[in-house]
């Protein structure tokens, strides 16, 4: 982890902290390991969000609703999972034998990253986690780079303007509570238009309007 931590220029104090943030729940089990990263990731989640939205505040002029849309922009699934293949996360993620037989998950690669992120904030403070996550996720910004639209409420303006009814309806949720998949559809008067699965019911309702406005434009 030397070279990682080199990259990010910080010099750990605790690195128990951060083989937790590298170690999954299914090697957990296996290992009989004491934790895994979900409880690091969850700090490391809002900790993301607090630095973006305080980035934004300061160097925009937007309005609160705008500022929302580009921060869900660059703290979502997506971004999560290309600054952890920018930094390399992958070559230290600690999984179970059937995690590595069924290769990789985008979600697990994308969690890591807030895991380290939690893991530094703990470690080493919130001054520190925020210069680390602004050299990462300022030259997205900057250069308009973009992870994620908000196809709800592109969809929604199109129906509002035809006077069409919307619905979004989860129909089906699998897998353990560490790795839920949920898959959504979405009805224009009472038709399917679309359907979405991801790990969180929010993206699988931007997945179903994505593939809806696909459709409907064509």
């Amino acid at each position: 982890m030397e070279e990682l931590f080199n990259k990010l220029n910080i010099t750990p104090k605790d690195i128990n902290l951060y083989k937790t943030a590298f170690s999954h729940s299914s090697y957990v089990n296996e290992h009989k390991v004491k934790n895994d990263y979900e409880r690091l990731e969850f700090v490391g989640d809002a900790v993301l969000d607090l630095v973006v939205a305080d980035y934004l505040y300061n160097n925009y002029k937007e309005t609160e609703g705008e500022m929302t849309k580009v921060r869900a922009s660059y703290v979502c699934e997506n971004a999560n999972y290309a600054y952890s293949e920018g930094l390399g996360l992958e070559n230290y993620i600690l999984v179970g034998n059937g995690e590595k037989e069924s290769g990789l998950k985008k979600a697990i690669v994308a969690d890591i990253f807030e895991a380290l992120m939690g893991a530094i904030y703990i470690d080493l403070g919130y001054a520190t986690v925020k210069s680390v996550i602004l050299k990462i996720v300022k030259p997205y910004i900057e250069n308009n780079i973009t992870f994620f639209s908000d196809y709800k409420s592109s969809l929604q303006e199109y129906v509002q303007t035809e006077q069409k009814s919307l619905e979004y309806n989860l129909i089906n949720e699998e897998g353990p509570a560490h790795d839920k998949r949920f898959t959504v559809e979405v009805k224009i008067d009472n038709i399917v238009y679309g359907i979405g699965t991801a790990t969180s019911k929010k993206e699988a309702e931007q997945m179903a309007a994505k593939e809806a406005l696909e459709k409907m434009v064509k």
